[in-house]
């Protein structure tokens, strides 16, 4: 089986779009007053995702999306805590659904509501609907709810523990995954997105976040942005600093996914990074669209890289599912109960 740990909503219907902007309207003229039920038909999204994911899916050959709400679409820098709050809900009940109607190709994983400033235990509440009542396997946690300036705490602050409580009760992994930047130096996806990828890897690394929360499971998409690229720098880093060797320090707990859009990048996250902690993933349909030049084939279809990586049949199934299974470890269940795995 293969199963993609990173799909995104990208494609949904406008009126998801349009159920943000009211809410946002609301908050410019208090006598507009905020939308609470977003109006989407199950026609509406059948066509969404059977023209969009599952199509792309099925002729690159995925079997199985881990599928959350839009990361750019999350926005936490704007809005306000309720109203965060019920954008989240609205995004994750939609998640839901298409993972009702497609047993067999999407599991849901929940978008977080989070703002600058606010202590995440309302985070921690809607995370613990979304995995005890909806039956998602994991979610997205943005290391900086203010879009692109950094204004809030490293996520080895104890202000985040309250999350992290949550997210080892209940037994469910976190990717660390920004959302919209706001800031114009910072392109989202080009810069943002994998300026949070590395700047969390390098805050866990300065920190001892895994003594307090032995069991937790972070992924870092996006290849880990420059982490593998410069992992001799981290490193030295850790030996400066005192710490233990990364293999012990880290890597028992952080995982680093395949969304990375050439032959070259994945090579060398494959080299870096021991095969126990590389899942594998796409994005699709995500950052990167259009078929690369130099290769005849869509720049997100990271298929095709890890099948042509050197490795063993074994190494491959652990990237493409078994690590899955492992790192997300209620998905299990969830495919059983679908029949997607036979019963113990």
């Amino acid at each position: 089986m293969i199963i993609d740990c990173h799909g995104h909503f990208t494609t949904g219907p406008a009126s998801i779009e349009l159920f943000r902007d009211r809410q946002m309207a609301s908050l410019a003229d208090p006598l507009r007053k905020a939308p609470k039920h977003l109006e989407v038909s199950d026609d509406q999204l059948r066509d969404a995702i059977e023209n969009g994911q599952l199509r792309q899916q099925r002729e690159v050959g995925i079997d199985l999306a881990l599928f959350s709400p839009r990361g750019g679409g999350m926005a936490h820098h704007v809005g306000t805590a309720a109203l965060n709050e019920r954008w989240a809900q609205v995004c994750n009940d939609l998640i839901h659904r298409v993972a009702e109607m497609f047993p067999h190709n999407f599991v849901g994983v929940c978008q977080l509501p989070q703002l600058e400033g606010v202590e995440p235990v309302f985070a921690a509440r809607e995370l613990e609907r979304c995995v005890t009542e909806l039956g998602f396997v994991g979610c997205n946690l943005n290391p900086d709810p203010s879009g692109g300036h950094w204004h809030g705490k490293p996520l080895t602050d104890r202000s985040w523990y309250p999350l992290y409580e949550k997210l080892v009760e209940l037994d469910v992994p976190a990717m660390v995954h920004v959302s919209r930047s706001c800031n114009e130096n910072f392109h989202a996806v080009g810069a943002h997105y994998l300026n949070g990828d590395t700047t969390a890897f390098m805050q866990l690394l300065e920190g001892d976040l895994f003594k307090d929360f032995p069991t937790l499971k972070l992924i870092l998409p996006h290849g880990g942005g420059a982490v593998p690229y410069h992992w001799g720098r981290y490193r030295g880093l850790a030996q400066n600093m005192k710490k233990p060797l990364l293999t012990e320090h880290l890597l028992k707990n952080i995982y680093f996914d395949t969304c990375v859009y050439h032959q070259p990048g994945v090579d060398l996250l494959a080299r870096v990074i021991p095969v126990d902690n590389i899942l594998f993933a796409s994005e699709m349909i995500g950052a990167v669209k259009g078929i690369d030049p130099e290769t005849g084939h869509n720049y997100d279809d990271t298929k095709r890289y890890v099948d042509a990586l050197p490795l063993s049949a074994a190494d491959k199934h652990k990237i493409f599912e078994g690590n899955a299974r492992r790192v997300y470890s209620r998905l299990d269940a969830r495919l059983t109960a679908v029949g997607l795995l036979d019963a113990a």
